[in-house]
């Protein structure tokens, strides 16, 4: 692991959490340990888009957080709202059909990762419109 990543995961990523459930383009991705079964909230740069929710993996795919996603799945909460995850794919750049800024911060970090987002769930955050 790099520093820059140690010191996300340390220093900046427990400042994040306080704020990337309410404030876009940022979210946060809840899962559970493979192995531990704790829960887990990363901050992350997201972009939705129709019904995909689209993060540029700038880090790579395989950290720890997508292998417990592709695993057991997960929600992610953003702007308030928590959806759960379905469909975990990584793809290449060229093939995530999103907007910008989403497409240029994807080929910028080389690999994406996407998302079905289910409707909004009761509890935490706001429920359904």
């Amino acid at each position: 692991m790099s520093r820059v990543a140690r010191a996300n995961r340390w220093v900046t990523n427990p400042i994040q959490r306080q704020y990337a459930w309410v404030l876009k383009p940022y979210a946060v991705v809840v899962h559970s340990g493979r192995k531990s079964g704790k829960t887990y909230r990363t901050p992350v740069v997201g972009f939705a888009s129709g019904g995909t929710f689209v993060v540029p993996l700038f880090y790579g795919d395989k950290t720890d957080w997508i292998r417990n996603i592709s695993a057991g799945g997960g929600y992610v909460v953003r702007g308030g709202r928590t959806f759960p995850l379905s469909n975990v794919r990584i793809v290449d750049p060229d093939d995530a059909d999103v907007s910008f800024p989403a497409s240029r911060l994807c080929a910028i970090a080389g690999r994406a990762l996407l998302v079905d987002l289910a409707p909004p769930e009761e509890g935490f955050g706001r429920g359904p419109r």
